[in-house]
């Protein structure tokens, strides 16, 4: 990354690497993470910089797509949620991602993941029942280039978090 300073306004150029953060732009996504209801100028005096900073630093994670939203952290099993499942599927067929795609317009799924493996996919949802889950599963069977899905149900959540170690970017 690159600085230049201009009568106290620094304007900072992104060499085009996917993704890249510096000091302050770590320390912003720590802090919302930690509070995603902090404004702008809470954040601001935490930092010791102004608001117009903290808002552009956020605006431009957002169009870079570091920021993808600002959503409450809930208790699925508070709300109703209370089965957690990881499906395994294993799919044929030139296109996976058309069947990803598929896959992830159901509203229970809240993760779908290419891996390595003895499958090729593996979907996190959430369901209220074991009905919806076994309704689930049966959509995903009728998928024509599913060969076959395992599910493991979740019995206890030690840790579920969608917090990343943004710090770790500046060692």
């Amino acid at each position: 990354m690159f600085i230049y300073h201009c009568a106290n306004v620094y304007i900072t150029e992104r060499i085009k690497i996917k993704n890249m953060v510096d000091e302050t732009d770590v320390k912003i996504l720590e802090l919302l993470m930690k509070d995603g209801r902090m404004s702008f100028r809470k954040v601001a005096e935490n930092l010791g910089v102004s608001v117009n900073t903290v808002i552009n630093r956020v605006n431009e994670m957002m169009e870079e797509g570091i920021i993808k939203g600002f959503i409450p952290e809930v208790d699925s099993r508070k709300l109703g949620f209370g089965i957690t499942a990881l499906i395994g599927v294993s799919a044929t067929g030139p296109s996976l991602i058309d069947v990803e795609k598929e896959i992830s317009k159901n509203e229970n799924v809240l993760g779908v993941y290419d891996v390595t493996g003895n499958f090729d996919v593996i979907i996190l949802a959430k369901f209220r029942n074991t009905e919806d889950l076994d309704k689930f599963i049966k959509s995903l069977q009728k998928i024509e280039r599913i060969q076959r899905t395992e599910t493991f149900v979740v019995l206890n959540t030690i840790k579920e978090t969608g917090k990343v170690p943004v710090h770790k970017l500046l060692s």
